[in-house]
Order: C-alpha cells, then sequence, then structure tokens
C-alpha cells in the first residue's frame, strides 16, 4: 500500500485563530496560542504532542527541564519528527497507530465511533448530529480521540483477536464480550486537567513530565516507554502491550482499539486493555482522591462546570498528600510553572456520558465540557488558596439557600419546584461564571483586592436574586406573597468579610 498523507506534514492539527496545521508546524511556530476543537479532541491532541515531547527528551529533573525551556523542546521534537517521518503516515505498509492485521474485523461507519453522531435509530436534534463524509485530516483527529475515549459497546468486533489464547475480549459464556470504555473516559467521563501557558510550546513544556517526577509517581514501572509508532503491539496481549500498560506511553496512546481505516469507515475491536484508576494506575491528568477505602475519580458534570473545581484540584496548597484530589500533572507542574512564568492557566475538561447494559452513549444532559482559569504566579499561595476557598464556599452557600428559597416559593402554593429549583441555582452559577476569573484574580490580601471583592459580592448576590425572580413569578397576589415571604435574604453575605 502506497504511503500517504504524512501527519508530519500535512495539515490536520485544528489550532486556535489558524485552522489545521501540521506537526511540524505546531513545533515550528510559536505564534500558535492554543488547540482547536471539542474538548475530547484538545485532550487527545495534547496527549500526542506530549508524547512526541517525552519521546524526543526527558528531563532527569528540573534542572534539566529549566534549561531545555520552551524553545529547547520545540527543537528536539522536530529532529525527532526527522528522525521517524516515516512512521507518521495515515496510510501504507505501517499506518499511524492502527493495526493492519485488524482488517477481518467488522468496518463500522465513521459516524458509530463518534460520540456526538446520531446513528440507528437515535433521533436527530440538530445538524451537529447529522453524519458526514470525513477527509483525511478529519480521520486522523478520529483514530487519534479513539485511542483513549471510545466509548463502550457492541461496535466493537471482538471475534477479531490478534494474541493467541488472550480471553480479554470474551465474556463468561465464551462469546465475544462488549467494548470497555477507554482509559481516558472510563465510567462516566473523566475530568482531565492540564497546565497552559502563554502559547501552545509553552504549554507543552510546561506538561513535561521529567525522570524524577515519574519515580515519584511510582505508578510506570516501564517509566517513560516506547513510542507506539517506533514500535506497534501485535496483538492485545503481546510483550510490547504489556510495556505499555506499564509505561506513560501507554496512559498518553492507550491504543484501547484497534482499528483501521478504510474509505467508509474503519474495522474496529477492542485494543489493548489498561488497568483502570481503582487498580492505581491513572493519567497523569486525571484527579484521583485516594484516601478513602476506595479511589474517587472527579468526573465530568455538565451542571457542575470545571471551574467549580479549581479549589478540590488546588487542595494540595493546605492539606496533605493523602487527602483530597490530586492530578500529577497539576501537582509536578504548578510549582514550576510558578516559577518559569508569570501568568498561566489551568485548562479542565472532557465529556460527560451514560451507560446502559454495557452500551455508552451521550444523550440527555451529557455533553462536552471545559473551562480556562488564569493564574499569577507571585499571588499565589497558602493565603490565596485560603480566600479562593472562603469566597467559593460562601458562592456555594449562597446556591444552596437560592435552592431551598425556591423550593419554599412552590411549596407555598402547594406546588412540587423540585424541578425548577435546580434550574434555578444553574443559573446561577452561569451568571456567576462571568465574573469567576475576576475574583481568582482578587484573592491577595491587599486592600485594593478586598475592595474589589466586595463589588464582586454585590454581583453575585444580584445574581442570586435575579435567578429567584425569573424563577419564582409575582404576578398574582398570593404569588406576591411567596415572593415576598421566600424572597433570598443575603445580607449575612454582603456583611462577611471578603
Amino acid at each position: 500500500m502506497e504511503d500517504r498523507f504524512n501527519l508530519v506534514d500535512e495539515p490536520w492539527i485544528p489550532v486556535a485563530d489558524h485552522g489545521r496545521v501540521s506537526l511540524k508546524q505546531i513545533f515550528t511556530n510559536p505564534e500558535y496560542r492554543s488547540l482547536g476543537g471539542n474538548p475530547v479532541q484538545k485532550i487527545a491532541l495534547l496527549k500526542l504532542l506530549l508524547a512526541i515531547a517525552q519521546a524526543a527528551v526527558t528531563p532527569k529533573d528540573e534542572f534539566e527541564w529549566k534549561a531545555l525551556g520552551a524553545e529547547g523542546l520545540a527543537e528536539r521534537c522536530l529532529a525527532y519528527l526527522d528522525k521517524w517521518h516515516d512512521r507518521f503516515y495515515l496510510y501504507g505498509e505501517k499506518p499511524f497507530l492502527q493495526m493492519p492485521a485488524i482488517n477481518i474485523a467488522k468496518v463500522q461507519p465513521f459516524g458509530a465511533v463518534l460520540p456526538e453522531v446520531s446513528t440507528g435509530n437515535t433521533t436527530v436534534l440538530s445538524q451537529v448530529q447529522v453524519q458526514r463524509s470525513l477527509d483525511d485530516a478529519a480521520k486522523a483527529l478520529l483514530v487519534i480521540s479513539l485511542m483513549g475515549f471510545a466509548l463502550s459497546g457492541k461496535k466493537t468486533d471482538n471475534s477479531v483477536v490478534l494474541t493467541r489464547g488472550y480471553v480479554g475480549k470474551r465474556n463468561e459464556k465464551g462469546k465475544p464480550s462488549t467494548g470497555k470504555p477507554g482509559p481516558s473516559v472510563a465510567h462516566m467521563g473523566l475530568l482531565h486537567n492540564f497546565l497552559l501557558g502563554a502559547d501552545l510550546q509553552q504549554s507543552l513544556w510546561l506538561n513535561l513530565l521529567t525522570e524524577r517526577q515519574l519515580e515519584q509517581m511510582n505508578i510506570y514501572p516501564e517509566g517513560v516507554g516506547q513510542a507506539p509508532w517506533e514500535e506497534m503491539p501485535k496483538g492485545e496481549d503481546c510483550e510490547q502491550a504489556r510495556r505499555l500498560k506499564n509505561s506513560l506511553m501507554g496512559r498518553l496512546l492507550p491504543l484501547c482499539r484497534f482499528c483501521l481505516l478504510v474509505d467508509d469507515g474503519l474495522h474496529y475491536s477492542e485494543g489493548i486493555a489498561h488497568p483502570g484508576y481503582k487498580e492505581g494506575v491513572v493519567d497523569p491528568s486525571m484527579a484521583i482522591n485516594n484516601s478513602g477505602k476506595e479511589p474517587k475519580a472527579l468526573w465530568v458534570d455538565p451542571e457542575k462546570r470545571p471551574w467549580r473545581e479549581l479549589t478540590a484540584l488546588l487542595g494540595f496548597f493546605d492539606q496533605s498528600d493523602a487527602q483530597g484530589f490530586q492530578s500529577w500533572q497539576l501537582r509536578s507542574g504548578l510549582d514550576r510553572a510558578r516559577d518559569a512564568v508569570n501568568t498561566f492557566a489551568i485548562w479542565s475538561g472532557g465529556l460527560r456520558v451514560s451507560s446502559n447494559a454495557g452500551e455508552q452513549y451521550a444523550s440527555g444532559s451529557d455533553d462536552f465540557v471545559e473551562s480556562e482559569i488564569w493564574l499569577h504566579s507571585d499571588e499565589l499561595g497558602r493565603s490565596w488558596f485560603s480566600q479562593l476557598k472562603q469566597e467559593t464556599d460562601a458562592l456555594d452557600g449562597l446556591a444552596k439557600n437560592l435552592y431551598g428559597r425556591v423550593l419554599g416559593f412552590f411549596k407555598e402554593q402547594t406546588v412540587d419546584g423540585s424541578k425548577i429549583a435546580p434550574q434555578a441555582t444553574h443559573l446561577f452559577w452561569q451568571l456567576c461564571e462571568r465574573d469567576f476569573q475576576d475574583l481568582v484574580d482578587h484573592c491577595d490580601q491587599a486592600n485594593e483586592a478586598a475592595i474589589y471583592r466586595q463589588k464582586l459580592r454585590q454581583s453575585f448576590s444580584g445574581y442570586v436574586n435575579q435567578a429567584y425572580d425569573k424563577f419564582c413569578p409575582r404576578e398574582t397576589a398570593r404569588q406576591l406573597d411567596a415572593w415576598a415571604k421566600c424572597r433570598p435574604n443575603n445580607s449575612k453575605y454582603l456583611k462577611q468579610e471578603a
């Protein structure tokens, strides 16, 4: 088969404000600010770029990391891509991250493996859900996304097994099993977190892990490992597959699906079955709480935007290692970011999914979510975090009070308000989101910051009343009486020292 569409040279990566670019352009042009696409595509692409970066150069420690710099990392990545150029063809004898041996598996249309596309008898509600033909660039992006974010279900042709004697694709009755969810999505959709710099190259540098950090994590026996395009596994449980299970490379590019592109779809089967967070193995970008009897993951929640999880993600500012949610990507990178750059952001995102009888899908309130919060290096510290936590806890109190007041309004009229109260609090949080970055920027201990926080509290208090008034009408005398009786009183919140 002829080698064509090389990912190093062809434009296929969506970049904000620039359209599609190639891998070579990513590491050549420092003006690229951030990746484009939906949150899952951004995560998958960032993990691919980090895998290239870790394969090109993994610093021994923080001294080597700082000496490398974003520019030095980009130069090393360009040299690496030049060396392995022939392994980045999307089509050919060694198609990128694909398994030619899986060509006997059933072909699935592209829409069947895209969570946002409606197929079969699923109702189409908008043009976004309509299945479309994909060009080579979109197919490349799909392959990258499926490596970690494939959804579970019967679409995988698990009758095809490449490793002789492997029983992981069979159920208890010995028949082909339902495909397992990708390790980057798991049961409901894991929330992933990264540091962002002023540009894409700086972001990769800030998230690059050192050998010392990997030793401290102590969850990858093989360390960085070997990039899968250098040596693809021959099956689900071959020697290379087992090495990927035990390495950082295997979490950046899990190869949880074996696939092969064809004109109208792709041959599709379950690939390497990676251990999950309950077995103690995680992506560095996941946030896991190990303080209880069982590890708990931070899931994507469209009703609770990721910016509301900021204090949970930064809880290590004032607690021990054994408490709260921990994201290795943030924990290992935040101190270095404070020392290396003036400002940086915490990006969080993912996809919420539902499941039924082993079949995962996006429906109802399931959706992509993402948030980006910028931090000032010179302000970060325990006092800043303490103030931020105080403010966010106070906002939680406002939301809970609003919920109760809306319930009370409808109870006064002997009407069930259990479905209306959540809508009111959701609107409140939507209104708060526009001012949250300002709140983060003014949690230092300066007098000017305290004055500004007090103004923000007045705005947040106003959002409570705005949400209450929208969902609690006062058109009749009875409604007006209940409205006045249950109207939220935020005086305590406004009198608290901000």
